[in-house]
């Protein structure tokens, strides 16, 4: 529905447009004069304004050049209505940042077609800049994934595969060397076994980092439950974890979503809030899945929220994919709160996940 803005110092001049368009399903607003006007764009994104020219206080050209030095309305089209007819007011209203000019009275079935096109290509504009954002997006989600591939390369080779060539190394020498003595023997082999263990441990957190074995084998309640506790015992940061029980079975792209948004948020907690609790809830509400994560730590700078970095930016790039938003509230001293919401998969049964 689109959302049009008729601002007229004239009640009749209002409800004469207001009856105008009301059966061709716009949401309307109304303003008085330009104070108003402007008072009421602060909050409204409206799709078209319809504006007067001869108002008290601050005439139309005015608003329109006020409205255009905005630049989150700087794109907003604007239509005058006035009872001004001479090519000096026509020109002087384009000048003022106008896209269209009608003279009142304003024939019904004229102002009816014109706010019709304007708001179709308004449309059509809108879906052009989400095409773009979705493109760059995809751009945004193939880089990380290279960058995703690149870490596990260098993990693979720098530190799992010298490892292993050291351990191999070590198996020859002691292989070309066998009349050493059997307590040097058994000191070597332990030193070698040790070695293999922990690449082993490496393996196994690599593996679960790309893929946590827990989350296909029980579920997203447990993996989450599990990974908090397994965070806990590493940091020594206390979680206290609520899930609700009605918590449908959910797709893999939400379980998956939802367990990565817990990691990102849990890893940073630990890396820069300097908090002594965090609290994780995951619930279920008014078809809305929401994750809540908060902590009682130092807060994020101001504006921090809404950076690039690549944790937060791919977390939200994550859930906008499958539907869903991320917020952040977060002031200095007095923690962080991340919310990561979903919409509930109409199609899912109700069972417990």
């Amino acid at each position: 529905m689109s959302t049009i803005l008729i601002v007229d110092d004239e009640p009749t001049a209002r409800e004469t447009v207001v009856a105008m368009l009301e059966r061709d399903g716009y949401r309307l607003e109304l303003a008085n004069d330009g104070f108003q006007a402007l008072k009421i764009l602060e909050t409204l994104q409206p799709d078209l304004i319809l504006l007067d020219v001869m108002m008290p206080g601050m005439d139309g050209f005015e608003v329109c050049r006020r409205i255009r030095s905005t630049p989150a309305l700087a794109e907003v089209p604007i239509i005058i209505l006035t009872a001004l007819d001479d090519r000096g007011s026509l020109l002087y209203a384009f000048e003022s940042g106008a896209d269209d000019f009608l003279s009142k009275p304003v024939d019904r079935y004229e102002l009816a077609a014109r706010v019709r096109t304007i708001t179709r290509l308004n449309r059509y504009r809108t879906l052009m800049e989400q095409r773009e954002n979705l493109r760059s997006m995809a751009e945004r989600v193939v880089t990380a994934q290279e960058e995703e591939r690149q870490r596990i390369s260098r993990e693979l080779h720098d530190d799992l595969g010298q490892a292993l060539t050291t351990l191999l190394m070590s198996l020859r020498n002691l292989q070309n060397d066998l009349s050493i003595p059997a307590a040097s023997m058994f000191e070597q082999l332990q030193a070698l076994y040790d070695q293999s263990y922990e690449i082993a441990i490496k393996i196994r957190r690599l593996a679960r980092d790309l893929r946590p074995p827990v989350l296909d084998a029980l579920g997203l309640k447990v993996a989450m439950q599990s990974y908090c506790t397994e965070f806990t015992r590493r940091t020594h940061l206390p979680i206290n974890f609520e899930i609700d029980p009605s918590l449908p079975t959910l797709p893999d792209m939400y379980n998956i979503t939802l367990y990565r948004a817990l990691q990102e948020a849990l890893n940073n907690i630990a890396k820069h809030a300097n908090a002594s609790q965090a609290w994780v809830e995951l619930s279920v509400e008014d078809n809305t899945i929401s994750l809540t994560i908060q902590d009682n730590g130092i807060g994020m700078p101001q504006g921090a929220s809404s950076s690039s970095g690549i944790g937060l930016s791919g977390l939200r790039e994550r859930l906008t994919i499958t539907g869903g938003r991320l917020e952040i509230t977060s002031s200095p001293h007095n923690g962080t709160i991340l919310m990561a919401q979903l919409p509930l998969p109409k199609s899912e049964p109700g069972s417990a996940a």
